[in-house]
């Protein structure tokens, strides 16, 4: 077969390391993958091997109209680059929803177009809409990931997959390796991009009221948005603040626990990669109690599902984790054997047999 597969912004987050483990999947299949993304990104979709290569102009501007303009404009750059190259018998992979003149064009071709839909957060409702309808128009398959997300964005007459994240072969071999031991527990981990909606300040919020623990932040962003962002806040010594990291395993490595705050009134995770990547470390989630990421983690068994708007329930199970080294064993235990239900050869195999479907 031959992929195009598309993605709008490549960077270091969830979406663009799910569409890499696909792409290395289907190339080492023997496929022939096309790989197109717009310009200016640095991240998980870069230099992978075997892979062809097509950018598109994009630029992210922190402007909301600046920022549509360009993606509209992108769209249009995007099928100009691709028009007299895709062929009726390709087939075309849009990753998320943003990239939607992929898909247009995969329809005037006539090609398959499957979509592969990490979000349903997306802002203005009337820009939301455009999107969806652009995936009900095109697509022939839709790739949910998780089954929240294919509860709630379901569509008619057009075939629904729930394709759970994987872990990279790679990555659990690494974690196998530096997996601690340690007798004391107390060091508490949260990777996320800088947005409030993540839980950021109920992060800090925590920080401050468990002195005797310690707290490393990870953000998807530059040291000077983070400045910028926590200008004038004064933070408790107990915390550190990582800017946009290419490699987890080390604080992994330190954590004992791992967490994901995100406010269920402003974002609905519908899945978590940091969660399965802290459980290839054994490490206990605190997750929301909402959307697609608490399928991950199974209540009392491997973390707890807590509101992170209700700061006693989350300084409780928080306590409830680390201060119980009988419960925290089990949890770590139990982690461990979570971790196989996303193994990648599982997920790679699932979606080729959509490939071949259509």
């Amino acid at each position: 077969m031959r992929i195009f597969a598309f993605h709008l912004f490549n960077d270091y987050s969830g979406s663009p390391k799910v569409l890499m483990q696909l792409a290395k999947g289907w190339q080492i299949e023997g496929h022939e993958v096309h790989l197109i993304t717009g310009t200016g990104g640095k991240g998980f979709l870069t230099n992978l091997q075997g892979i062809h290569y097509h950018f598109f102009w994009y630029r992210f501007a922190p402007n909301p109209l600046v920022r549509l303009f360009n993606l509209m404009l992108s769209q249009l750059l995007l099928i100009l680059l691709l028009f007299f190259r895709v062929k009726k018998t390709d087939i075309i992979y849009v990753n998320t929803v943003l990239p939607f003149g992929a898909a247009l064009l995969g329809k005037f071709k006539g090609c398959k177009v499957i979509y592969h839909i990490h979000e349903t957060t997306v802002r203005p409702e009337i820009f939301k809409k455009f999107l969806f309808g652009v995936v009900r128009l095109t697509a022939k398959e839709v790739v949910y990931v998780s089954r929240y997300l294919a509860e709630i964005e379901g569509m008619s007459g057009v075939s629904a997959n729930v394709l759970y994240n994987a872990i990279e072969e790679s990555f659990l071999l690494e974690a196998s390796k530096k997996r601690n031991h340690k007798n004391n527990r107390c060091n508490v981990l949260m990777a996320c991009s800088l947005k409030a909606y993540k839980g950021i300040d109920e992060f800090v919020e925590l920080a401050c009221t468990n002195p005797l623990f310690q707290f490393r932040l990870v953000l998807n962003a530059s040291n000077e948005s983070i400045a910028s962002y926590f200008s004038g806040v004064d933070l408790p010594k107990n915390i550190a603040l990582y800017s946009t990291q290419t490699n987890l395993h080390p604080f992994y490595q330190w954590a004992d626990v791992i967490l994901n705050l995100s406010r269920p009134d402003g974002w609905i995770e519908t899945f978590g990669l940091t969660i399965i990547e802290g459980m290839a470390y054994g490490l206990p989630a605190i997750v929301p109690p909402v959307g697609g990421i608490e399928e991950i983690v199974d209540q009392g068994y491997t973390g707890f599902k807590v509101d992170s708007r209700d700061s006693r329930s989350l300084h409780l199970a928080l306590n409830t984790l680390l201060n119980n080294p009988g419960l925290y064993a089990e949890m770590k235990a139990n982690s461990l054997r979570k971790i196989t239900a996303f193994s990648e050869r599982g997920f790679l195999d699932q979606s080729l047999r959509i490939l071949y479907r259509v």
